[in-house]
């Protein structure tokens, strides 16, 4: 009986560990939290400056990567302003001594997804849409699943292409 009792905890745990596994995985029922190497308020930028995305990540619009923005474009202003903020300090020292900042990636695709957000910027799809709120995050984060299925039930809602190779290599 203890034998049978044991199996039957064991197996409840192994499925309810593999049920959240698969959650995290397939569903995108948790979000990746990744910490960057500076602080970046998106909020502040967007809301309180003012400035559009495309504004920091500068190759969104004609290349297939929306890519971390250069030291250059940060400089542009924090040369001025809030120079005494421990991380502006930061990034004055990686720019000074010409260190690019390692940023992680926070938006994954499988290796074989042909993505481009150029198409996406042109067709008029704002940020928000597979982003999320930004403007709202304290730290970015994967909001959306961006798997096959929801990227597909966009694309059919907007008659937008679903032909196989529209995104994959």
């Amino acid at each position: 009986m203890k034998k049978l009792l044991f199996a039957a905890v064991t197996g409840y745990f192994a499925l309810a560990g593999l049920l959240v596994f698969g959650l995290h995985f397939h569903y995108g029922v948790f979000t990746k939290r990744l910490l960057q190497p500076i602080h970046f308020p998106h909020a502040t930028h967007i809301n309180k400056v003012g400035l559009a995305c495309t504004k920091c990540h500068i190759t969104v619009t004609n290349s297939p990567a929306a890519s971390a923005p250069p030291l250059a474009v940060c400089m542009e202003c924090h040369t001025k302003v809030k120079t005494e903020s421990p991380e502006i300090k930061i990034l004055t020292e990686h720019w000074t001594k010409q260190e690019p900042i390692e940023w992680s990636k926070i938006h994954q695709l499988p290796w074989h997804v042909r993505f481009t957000h150029k198409r996406h910027i042109a067709a008029g799809v704002d940020c928000t849409v597979c982003h999320g709120e930004v403007n709202t995050m304290t730290q970015v984060h994967q909001v959306r699943s961006l798997e096959m299925g929801w990227c597909v039930s966009c694309h059919r809602e907007n008659n937008a292409p679903t032909d196989c190779w529209t995104c994959h290599k």
